[in-house]
């Protein structure tokens, strides 16, 4: 820039300031990087007479440098103008004042209506889904050779046979800590054969199926919901729709029957393993041989008790995989909701399972079964 907007000279007691020209937005960069360079170890004289235009980002620059002069020395301005000190005064004051604009806080009442305006529509949402999955359920009953087989043989491969060795180890763990709690307690009381009733109903009735429902609700549950969110995402499942094919029918309902299929089995599995820990720890902690473990096994476990627990299964099994097919189709356009929708589905999975485990024991009692 040639035109010159500040001037100074530097006298042996005082240095003298001359503002020239515009003082305005376009022009305080270059005002500010001479303003930078004068010192300010002397008293200064400011003449502000030679301004011919100045907007409120050049007085508030004036102000600044001002106020930072005046704490290292004594300052005097001449040459203002009545208009200039109005806009000054005004900004001054305004400047002295530092209001700060706090962010927003939301009121603890506008959260709670957001978190119902949020649950109602996703309880909407969920109706929806429910309302689609039972209507595609009864088409594919009177038309049983539209079903896809191969996809849910496939599924309860994945869903049920790889899952085996994660619910072996879980569920043997679960009941050797069983009988190493229990045979603690029991031993003070000299009813060490005990700890065999404690295993065998506890795994059977309650603990197998809801372990291993745990176990598939966060393996298989959240891979349905990471493998239909990324066909959202790629767009396939609109493919699907544009192409005349009803994804309900060929994404949810193989896997919700596979899974179906599936979780029984995989607790009757479960319930032998579980006892087979517990065997193991009562071998170990009470001297409990596998004969009378056994033997006593066969005089309290009755095959109700199996059947009860295997009951839980496909129940289960479709809490499992709806929640996770739905909490796929509500993913959105970018990555992060596969993440932030996979949680969701496995913590409502996880939830479900707990609930309603509950209800089968208040419904079990009540019928004294």
């Amino acid at each position: 820039m040639n035109e010159k907007y500040l001037v100074f000279e530097v006298y042996h007691d005082h240095i003298k300031l001359v503002s020239k020209g515009k003082w305005i937005l376009e022009t305080i960069r270059h005002i500010e990087n001479i303003l930078q360079s004068i010192p300010s170890d002397k008293k200064i004289i400011w003449d502000v007479s030679g301004v011919s235009e100045f907007d409120s980002a050049g007085i508030l620059l004036f102000i600044e440098y001002l106020n930072y002069f005046e704490a290292q020395s004594k300052v005097k301005v001449t040459g203002y103008t009545s208009k200039q000190k109005e806009m000054y005064d005004l900004l001054k004051k305004q400047h002295k004042s530092k209001k700060t604009i706090h962010a927003y806080q939301e009121s603890t009442l506008e959260r709670i209506g957001k978190k119902t305006i949020h649950i109602y529509d996703d309880t909407k949402e969920m109706l929806r889904f429910f309302g689609e999955l039972f209507s595609n359920l009864f088409y594919t009953i009177l038309h049983p050779k539209e079903f896809r087989y191969k996809e849910m043989v496939y599924h309860i491969y994945h869903s049920g046979f790889s899952a085996l060795m994660i619910v072996a180890i879980t569920t043997f763990l679960v009941g050797m800590v069983i009988a190493y709690q229990g045979s603690v307690q029991l031993a003070k009381f000299g009813a060490d054969i005990f700890i065999v009733d404690t295993v065998g109903i506890s795994i059977v009735r309650e603990l197998g199926p809801m372990i291993t429902a745990i176990v598939i609700a966060g393996r298989s549950g959240s891979a349905y919901t990471a493998e239909i969110g990324a066909m959202k995402i790629t767009e396939e499942i609109s493919a699907m729709r544009t192409m005349g094919f009803d994804p309900y029918s060929f994404l949810v309902l193989p896997r919700i029957v596979a899974l179906m299929i599936a979780l029984p089995l995989l607790i009757f599995f479960a319930d032998i393993v579980g006892i087979f820990g517990g065997m193991f720890a009562s071998r170990m902690q009470l001297g409990i041989s596998i004969e009378q473990f056994v033997n006593r096994l066969y005089e309290v476990l009755e095959v109700k008790h199996y059947i009860l627990g295997m009951i839980k299964g496909p129940v289960f099994a479709f809490l499992i995989a709806a929640v996770g097919c739905f909490r796929g189709f509500q993913v959105s356009q970018n990555t992060e909701s596969i993440g932030l929708h996979t949680t969701q589905s496995v913590v409502n999975s996880i939830f479900l399972v707990i609930a309603f485990d509950a209800l089968f024991s208040v419904i079990y009692t009540e019928l004294d079964l």
